[in-house]
């Protein structure tokens, strides 16, 4: 059953304020710290005058692929719940998550079953586990009956190429989140409306459940 949602690579304060005064908010929003080759990254610059509003109901996901000491050191104190960390052994994570004191998302790109099965080996830093495409900055998709019978102890989230207008149901009987980006996009930048469907339907969905 899905329990909620991320908002991923938001970079701008109007859609930022939309999504966090909404009457359904996403239980997450993440912002694209380090990796530049995305047209969703933001500079920290930038990142730092963004984050200034108040969350409400919603916590804030710093998105890392494979950070080095001088990104982490910069972020350490904004308003971030969750480090989602990308190609970090489980030693990485560990070092981070005890340093900064953040919950981690670990992020597994997903081909096939052989990179499903790489979980096993971040149980003791993960608290929720982020099964993606390979696309990285491309709304890419994959094969989400990879993950369908796994049996995780701790929470799990779904990203790859999920649109606005999908039937939630169907990623329901999977993840306990879903994790949109390009799938609330126009042209590159968020939509509102695409934000305003989704979200009503995602509380729709919760609340027949």
């Amino acid at each position: 059953m899905i329990k909620g949602c991320k908002i991923c690579g938001i970079k701008d304060p109007d859609t930022l304020s939309f999504i966090i005064n909404h009457p359904y908010p996403p239980k997450f929003i993440g912002f694209i710290c380090n990796y530049q080759k995305s047209s969703r990254y933001i500079s920290i610059n930038d990142l730092k005058k963004l984050l200034k509003i108040k969350k409400n109901k919603s916590e804030f996901v710093a998105v890392l692929v494979k950070p080095d000491d001088e990104i982490l050191e910069e972020i350490k104190s904004l308003p971030f719940d969750y480090y989602q960390l990308y190609d970090c052994t489980p030693d990485e994570i560990k070092i981070i998550k005890k340093k900064y004191q953040k919950k981690i998302i670990t992020a597994l790109t997903v081909k096939d079953k052989s990179d499903v099965i790489k979980y096993k080996s971040f149980t003791g830093v993960t608290d929720i586990y982020l099964f993606d495409s390979k696309g990285y900055e491309k709304s890419q998709g994959f094969d989400h009956d990879l993950i369908k019978n796994i049996k995780i102890d701790k929470k799990l989230m779904l990203a790859g190429n999920i649109k606005f207008n999908d039937d939630l149901n169907n990623y329901g009987k999977i993840a306990d989140f879903i994790d949109l980006s390009g799938g609330l996009e126009t042209s590159g930048l968020k939509d509102k409306s695409k934000i305003e469907i989704f979200l009503n339907n995602l509380n729709k969905i919760k609340n027949e459940t």
